[in-house]
């Protein structure tokens, strides 16, 4: 921060509180909802409390805790709204009276509270009984700080849909009773594995937007990296690293998964030497660390996939039987159709062509991929691979039908091109 002209007492502009609030508003929110146990309030309570540190900082100086500073000038704001309500409804007296008796406990505001206060928000927005939908929108919002109307844009929905859809997530946390906290050891396991969907999930949106004005949405990306990294600094579990694995080496190759022109370059086709190499260190250590705890589950085993493609200098050198290995070891742990086709693509490339379409048109025929286009999309391309040029033709057409993000179309309407010309 910086100084008066004697030195003694620190100054503030009110572009050094801007950033402070960019950089701590999030954690401060998170302890004001577990005071207050109420979103709406707390939130109004933030607010209030960055107001009050414009007035009064420039001329009184900093706190040595301004974060403490912050939660209880929100506390206290919270509480005046509290009495004024009372006026008209005696259960706000009641409510202020119980967060002014507990003002004065410093076990509130120590850091360790503070900071176990967003883990607790975390898994407050990701609670089971909450629709998927909600879960994404509520984390975003309350433990990214994304605007509504930005969560909007990111998942094409109305800013007033998606706004209403907030609400009702905020009142079926009151009105259920929702605890907020961190679940014991009993059902860490299925609220862990719901925070890290919501996780991905974000994730995937960035990795490929199904907008029509951006194919990557790196800040999406970027925020459900942070959240990760957040969830693994205050819950080391190993699937927790493995998530933040697997997106570390996904996240890596965002510079070239895109032409100039805005169009998708696959795999084998990107230009390693612009990989981020520190991402890929990163990723792959938490990779290890994950797999080394015995305790790893289906996220580290994909990032483990990740990590072998991203590990080898170029895509000729890349070992396909570690890759269809670990792909059994996946489909073991999640035995879904959709990593039995990654399978089936990763023996094409260990046998070859031929091998893979066997196992991609049984997968067809069993009917669960009929309407995936990807697997459309695979099967194309192995035909294509193996001459087999009018089958090829067919399965993009069946690709191109089942999806309507615009770089995937334009990707398919060029193979369809190409073959044309054969």
């Amino acid at each position: 921060m910086p100084v008066t002209d004697d030195g003694d007492t620190p100054t503030v502009s009110e572009r050094d509180i801007d950033a402070l609030f960019r950089r701590e508003s999030r954690r401060v929110l998170a302890t004001l909802i577990r005071l207050l146990g109420d979103f709406d309030l707390a939130e109004d309570a933030l607010q209030d409390a960055f107001m009050a540190a414009l007035r009064q900082w420039p001329t009184e100086g900093v706190p040595a805790s301004p974060r403490a500073w912050l939660v209880s000038a929100g506390r206290f704001k919270a509480i005046d709204q509290l009495r004024r309500r009372a006026r008209f409804d005696r259960a706000q007296d009641e409510i202020a009276a119980q967060l002014e008796g507990s003002a004065d406990d410093p076990a509130l505001l120590a850091d360790d509270a503070i900071g176990d206060d967003r883990l607790r928000l975390i898994f407050t927005c990701c609670h089971p009984a909450l629709a998927r939908e909600a879960q994404v929108a509520l984390t975003l919002r309350e433990v990214c700080g994304l605007t509504t109307e930005e969560i909007a844009r990111a998942f094409l929905s109305k800013p007033a849909t998606l706004a209403q859809r907030i609400v009702r997530a905020k009142q079926k946390i009151r009105s259920a009773g929702i605890p907020y906290d961190v679940p014991g050891e009993r059902e860490l396991g299925e609220r862990l594995a719901a925070v890290l969907q919501v996780i991905y999930l974000v994730f995937n949106e960035g990795y490929l937007s199904a907008g029509d004005q951006q194919v990557l949405r790196h800040d999406l990306a970027e925020e459900a990296i942070r959240l990760a990294e957040l969830l693994v600094r205050l819950l080391p579990e190993p699937e927790a690293c493995g998530l933040l694995a697997l997106m570390l080496l996904h996240h890596s190759r965002r510079h070239t998964r895109l032409s100039d022109s805005g169009e998708l370059i696959l795999l084998e086709q990107q230009d390693r030497r612009r990989w981020d190499r520190q991402e890929i260190a990163r990723g792959d250590a938490l990779v290890r660390r994950a797999l080394l705890s015995q305790r790893f589950g289906p996220y580290t085993l994909q990032a483990a996939i990740a990590a072998v493609h991203a590990l080898a200098p170029d895509s000729e050198s890349t070992d396909w039987a570690e890759i269809v290995g670990l792909y059994d070891l996946l489909y073991r742990q999640m035995p879904s159709a959709v990593v039995a086709l990654n399978r089936a693509v990763a023996v094409a490339m260990r046998d070859g062509p031929g091998a893979g379409l066997e196992l991609v048109e049984a997968l067809l025929t069993e009917g669960e991929l009929g309407d995936y286009h990807l697997a459309h999309a695979a099967r194309a391309d192995l035909c294509r691979r193996l001459g087999l040029v009018d089958q090829a033709r067919d399965a993009y057409q069946r690709a191109l039908t089942g999806t309507q993000q615009p770089a995937e179309r334009r990707f398919l309407e060029k193979r369809l091109a190409e073959l044309a010309e054969k």
